[in-house]
């Protein structure tokens, strides 16, 4: 079983207003990265929000840990509830590749162009968590290496908001 988790957790800062409440063609970018999830998942988590369309928890060990933290949150739960693998992607993950899974299998492999969207296997709950609590650097590429994950390529680096001109334009340019 696959569980999939949103990354919610940032502090939406470049944006300027919580990013995952922003609007794109009517539609929530939350709602949208669950939706996409839900396509290649058993399940579909929202890490590091309090309110979601779908069940929520908080980022591990605790806030402002980065997208780390949500992985680790994700992981630690998966491998507890008994899932052999979390799908991951951030809020603004609105314009995934229909073949993800299939680029990202089998876990752990992440998409090279933006570390976030990967497919780890649970049992690197211990080694994401081993991680935060060390002096060391808390980065996904230094996650992504101690788990020996491999890089996939997309055809298409999904889209990366980070402000309302991102939003914008994705709108424009991709009619959405």
């Amino acid at each position: 079983m696959i569980l999939g988790a949103v990354l919610a957790g940032g502090q939406s800062s470049r944006f300027g207003s919580d990013k995952a409440l922003a609007k794109l063609a009517g539609q929530t970018l939350l709602s949208r990265a669950v939706a996409n999830l839900s396509r290649w998942c058993d399940r579909v988590i929202v890490v590091g929000r309090e309110e979601a369309p779908v069940p929520c928890l908080p980022d591990w060990p605790r806030p402002g840990m980065g997208p780390l933290g949500g992985i680790a949150g994700a992981l630690r739960h998966a491998e507890a509830e008994g899932f052999a693998s979390v799908l991951t992607c951030g809020v603004d993950s609105v314009d995934l590749p229909q073949d993800l899974l299939d680029r990202l299998s089998p876990a752990p492999a992440f998409l090279e162009s933006q570390p976030v969207i990967g497919h780890w296997n649970s049992d690197a709950a211990s080694t994401v968590s081993a991680l935060l609590q060390s002096e060391g650097r808390h980065s996904m590429l230094a996650f992504a290496k101690a788990v020996n994950a491999r890089p996939a390529q997309a055809i298409h680096a999904p889209a990366n908001i980070n402000t309302p001109a991102d939003l914008a334009e994705l709108e424009q340019t991709h009619g959405i």
